[in-house]
């Protein structure tokens, strides 16, 4: 199997740092070349892996640029969020391949290699799958899951309920449920605390570029 050179693309470095580690053991067919909190690729790649950890969709501006960039090669959203529509306007919008972050590592690494060769675009999850401890995210020590970090991190960001309903693909209700879960963990019982909490312990944007460890 070919050895492929990959950027990851997110706003938070212990994201980053997961999934580097993740596929650090699969080193003889990917190479990370390059992480940037920036989303500016400037090494060419054969792929761009964006995560959509607290940013914005595949469908949005950021991955658009990604795809406009020769140096990012094909640009791939890795995210929670298999809304059809969703994953449609981000093909649309350049992206050339979607995956769940419900693949198991093997499965993810497979697809990354199908999507290079032109073998297929969107990968979802095993049927019924609702989580991964794949990668790291702020606060998984813990105890949050990656969706209520995610959660938190906007609100972290300083979006509002309805804004974090739209950004994340979930129901208001759904919403509301994940912040309970969240301030029962970090053990505060108000948004403003909740803030706090996050601005202390890396639930806002790094947006600075780190190099991949060697």
């Amino acid at each position: 199997m070919e050895s492929l050179r990959i950027a990851l693309v997110d706003d938070y470095e212990i994201v980053l740092r997961g999934l580097e580690m993740m596929l650090r053991s699969y080193g003889d067919t990917l190479e990370v070349v390059e992480l940037d909190l920036n989303r500016n690729v400037d090494t060419p790649v054969h792929l761009t892996l964006y995560d959509t950890f607290a940013a914005t969709p595949g469908d949005g501006a950021d991955v658009h640029e990604l795809a406009s960039n020769p140096l990012a090669g094909k640009v791939i959203v890795y995210s929670w969020d298999l809304d059809e529509t969703r994953v449609q306007a981000a093909l649309a919008n350049g992206a050339s391949g979607y995956l769940s972050k419900g693949l198991p590592a093997a499965r993810l690494v497979s697809a990354l290699h199908d999507i290079h060769r032109g073998e297929g675009k969107v990968f979802p999850g095993p049927s019924g799958q609702a989580k991964s401890s794949l990668g790291d995210w702020p606060g998984r020590e813990e105890g949050l899951t990656q969706r209520e970090a995610e959660v938190l991190a906007l609100i972290t960001q300083g979006l509002n309920n309805a804004e974090i309903a739209d950004r994340a693909r979930l129901s208001i209700n759904t919403v509301k449920t994940f912040i309970r879960s969240c301030y029962r963990r970090i053990g505060v019982t108000d948004r403003s605390n909740a803030i706090l909490w996050g601005l202390e312990h890396g639930f806002f944007p790094d947006h600075k570029r780190v190099q991949p460890r060697r």
